[in-house]
């Protein structure tokens, strides 16, 4: 039974929640378990399409939760590098889900809550939430986070944010692309269900399969074993059953069987 997420499911669509709105949904060592298996298993459903990532209360994600912060000071290095292992193990699950995950922040994010943005595929923010890299504040910095932070905001983004801790607006937030669309709150819903929707009305075999190609081709030199192997991709999707059906309905202006019953 889990005891700080919400987890549902609306026909191909699941849905993780954080239920802690009394400490603005922040980290502590079950909220992180729980992530991490949610994402992990959610993963692993044939039958789902995409997963919203959403929160209970006024904010998104405050970060670190205060009693799990006592407990840094007490711990050993060797218990300080275990502990985050975990949180660079949950932002791992998220990130490499193969489904593709739609982040819906209907409030502020600090800290670690940006590193969830930052993993999920497609972010959708109402227009009066902020956000913050706050660490440095504490004397803290944003470790596990920054893999994902940066190829979101950039590096000189990030090294201003890193180091500043200011906090910045959803309309700054989409400018630098940790965010794509900033929507008034009441529009929220409709927004994410609006890009849920597109993601359902194609291939289902071929969403997966793009996620992991921008991942694997992001960053690398055009080299001839690259273009090899996206030529290999596109070669064995081709030759699938999802892909002949695909290119056939199309071509012969039908549903795909992926739009049937």
């Amino acid at each position: 039974m889990s005891t700080c997420l919400t987890l549902t499911t609306a026909g191909p669509v699941a849905r993780v929640t954080l239920n802690r709105p009394e400490v603005r949904n922040a980290f502590n060592e079950v909220l992180i378990a729980e992530l991490t298996a949610a994402f992990t298993e959610l993963g692993q459903r044939a039958d789902l399409r995409a997963i919203v990532l959403a929160a209970e209360g006024k904010a998104f994600c405050a970060g670190a939760d205060l009693n799990w912060m006592k407990a840094f000071g007490r711990y050993s290095w060797d218990e300080n590098h275990a502990d985050a292992t975990k949180l660079a193990d949950m932002l791992w699950a998220i990130y490499s889900c193969p489904l593709p995950v739609i982040a819906r922040v209907q409030g502020d994010v600090y800290a670690g809550g940006v590193g969830l943005l930052a993993c999920a595929d497609i972010v959708v923010a109402a227009d009066q939430a902020g956000f913050c890299l706050s660490e440095a504040k504490l004397g803290l910095l944003p470790a596990t986070i920054a893999p994902y932070v940066i190829k979101a905001l950039g590096e000189q983004a990030s090294r201003r944010y890193f180091v500043t801790a200011e906090r910045f607006s959803a309309d700054e937030a989409r400018r630098l692309g940790l965010v794509h669309e900033v929507v008034a709150a009441d529009a929220l819903d409709a927004k994410v269900d609006e890009l849920t929707a597109a993601l359902c009305a194609n291939g289902p075999a071929a969403v997966r399969a793009c996620k992991k190609l921008v991942k694997d081709v992001a960053g690398r030199e055009i080299t001839p074993a690259l273009r090899d192997d996206t030529a290999r991709r596109i070669a064995d999707i081709r030759a699938s059953a999802e892909g002949r059906d695909g290119v056939q309905s199309f071509l012969n202006k039908s549903r795909p069987s992926w739009l049937q019953g």
